[in-house]
């Protein structure tokens, strides 16, 4: 590592309180998908204090900001989220299921970290930059909505991620590796049902059941599922069944669809398809609809330019290590739930590294990996869907998961909200905001590699973005 790298690892440690701050603020109030007001202020505030020109209603979404700093390129993008998920409310660092507000929210994906270790990153880039006096621009990005929303899929309608040179994030995990391969593209529709009310015995003829409707357009994606290709999904909630009383038709009803898809020209299809289902149990049953598009995201373009060298970087970096306590916390959480396979990428594609992984974690006493899984780079297809698969639609991007969860832990789990509010999701996000901002460093200093990822990038993308949001589309927060 150059003394640059070294400085900003040095930055890193000495204002691990700034980073840590955000992340334990996020996690203590944890808000919806695009109702992070509270997050959002206190992220903009930050920004300002520290000398970031904040931009605040980014692409017309209350929640989405931008701090930038410096000037010419390269322009470096940083990607923050900070949305929590429904129903996991959880006590920190407490290996006991223990909702701190029955029913509440709670960072069970641990966005509360992932923006605060983005944050610390673009805070050390921009350090570099003023005592290098090199020229370049770094802009952190407050994204909203990922777990419902899509907040870089809207930004990328308006093509925001086309300004940038490229993007790098990360996502806290149960391991540590660098991303690769591509997911699942998904859209989400609202369809709401306006029927009739009448007496169920003694006018059922006047009465026109919205929730027969719903009915029969579930029964329709059911018949649907025989005629789509082997990498679709569609997958449904009602979110309003009419009311509790059967003696009545019910005049009301709602159904939430998701479909999805490995490429996202796939996903705008079969939701079309589906559309029409909707319009047929409409005729049906002589009711009427409306139509709410939800969000949509693309599915992700591997870079392996940038992914080579974050593997790198992260070597360089190295991990952190763990109290007595911290590892206490991890072997107490780990024994409330089952491995069932070795997690990561690579173990998913590869067997050599399957099987690596399984001996080097096989009955870790605290449950903490330990170790930067092998590296690996490929095309294949892993299950979810993320909206930073929109931004590497635009601009090179890459990203690293980086441990704040137990070996194995479960995604939106109460297991990773209550390590994410303590010392452990610490460590991890400062981790990543190193590993981060070492690399973006090497990536100004060397315009080779910088134009190796742009060439990649251009290749992969020679089809085209087909962008999931539609034209009129605001976002929604369901």
């Amino acid at each position: 590592m150059n003394d640059f790298q070294k400085k900003a690892i040095e930055y890193i440690d000495e204002n691990a309180g700034i980073f840590t701050g955000v992340s334990d603020a996020v996690w203590s109030r944890p808000e919806l998908s695009l109702k992070e007001f509270e997050s959002a202020a206190l992220y903009c505030s930050v920004l300002r204090e520290h000398g970031f020109e904040v931009t605040e209603g980014l692409c017309g979404i209350k929640t989405a900001f931008c701090g930038k700093f410096g000037e010419g390129k390269p322009v470096i993008g940083i990607l923050g989220e900070y949305d929590a998920l429904s129903g996991l409310s959880q006590e920190a660092a407490c290996a006991q299921k223990r909702p701190l507000v029955p029913g509440g929210p709670g960072h069970g994906c641990g966005h509360n970290m992932l923006g605060a270790g983005a944050l610390g990153a673009a805070f050390a880039i921009k350090d570099f930059l003023e005592s290098s006096g090199k020229s370049g621009t770094v802009i952190f990005y407050g994204c909203p909505g990922e777990e419902g929303g899509a907040g870089k899929a809207f930004m990328a309608r308006e093509g925001l991620w086309r300004g940038l040179d490229f993007a790098l994030t990360w996502h806290p995990s149960d391991v540590n590796e660098v991303v690769t391969g591509t997911n699942n593209s998904c859209i989400q529709v609202l369809y709401k049902f306006h029927g009739v009310s009448a007496h169920a015995a003694g006018d059922p003829e006047n009465g026109r059941s919205a929730l027969d409707a719903v009915e029969l357009m579930n029964t329709g994606a059911q018949y649907l599922r025989e005629h789509m290709a082997g990498d679709c999904r569609v997958h449904y909630a009602i979110t309003d069944a009419g009311g509790v009383s059967p003696n009545v038709v019910q005049a009301e009803a709602s159904v939430l669809y998701m479909v999805r898809a490995n490429k996202v020209r796939d996903s705008v299809a079969l939701q079309a398809r589906l559309d029409k289902i909707a319009e047929g149990a409409a005729l049906m049953t002589e009711t009427t609809f409306d139509r709410v598009f939800i969000d949509g995201t693309a599915e992700l373009v591997p870079n392996y330019t940038l992914e080579g060298l974050l593997y790198r970087v992260f070597g360089e970096v190295g991990l952190p290590e763990y109290t007595p306590e911290e590892e206490a916390l991890a072997s107490a959480l780990r024994a409330t739930y089952d491995v069932r396979t070795a997690p990561g990428i690579g173990p998913s594609f590869d067997a050599d590294i399957a099987r690596e992984v399984e001996e080097r974690t096989h009955g870790l006493a605290d449950g903490l990996c330990r170790f930067i899984l092998p590296e690996y780079h490929g095309t294949g297809f892993v299950p979810g869907s993320t909206d930073v698969g929109d931004v590497s639609w635009q601009t090179p991007a890459a990203q690293i998961h980086c441990v704040a969860f137990p070996f194995g832990a479960a995604g939106h789990s109460w297991q990773n909200v209550s390590c994410g509010g303590s010392s452990i999701g610490h460590k991890g996000l400062l981790t990543a905001a190193k590993v981060l901002a070492c690399a973006a460093i090497e990536l100004i200093d060397d315009p080779d590699t910088l134009e190796k990822a742009r060439a990649e990038f251009e290749k992969r993308t020679a089809g085209g973005y087909t962008c999931p949001i539609e034209p009129d589309a605001l976002p929604v927060a369901i």
